[in-house]
């Protein structure tokens, strides 16, 4: 659950969609519940879409979490 809080809290810093594809569907990666119900687990393949105003800046963050193990080392 840890991981799904520092990803969700992070990403609600931006003015932006972000959405994780995962096992062929769309989720909503600010809705804590949302991905929580996605059973993601690491070591997962997982693609990341954002769009809008700070999509750039999102997509960043999100490649710098997952890299870093979304501090669950």
């Amino acid at each position: 659950m840890r991981p799904a809080q520092v990803f969700v809290g992070e990403m609600g810093k931006f003015k932006c969609d972000v959405t994780i594809l995962f096992n062929g569907k769309n989720i909503n990666a600010k809705s804590i519940m949302n991905l929580m119900v996605s059973c993601i687990k690491k070591d997962c393949e997982i693609e990341i879409q954002c769009s809008g105003e700070q999509e750039n800046e999102a997509l960043a963050k999100t490649v710098e979490l997952v890299e870093a193990g979304l501090g669950d080392l």
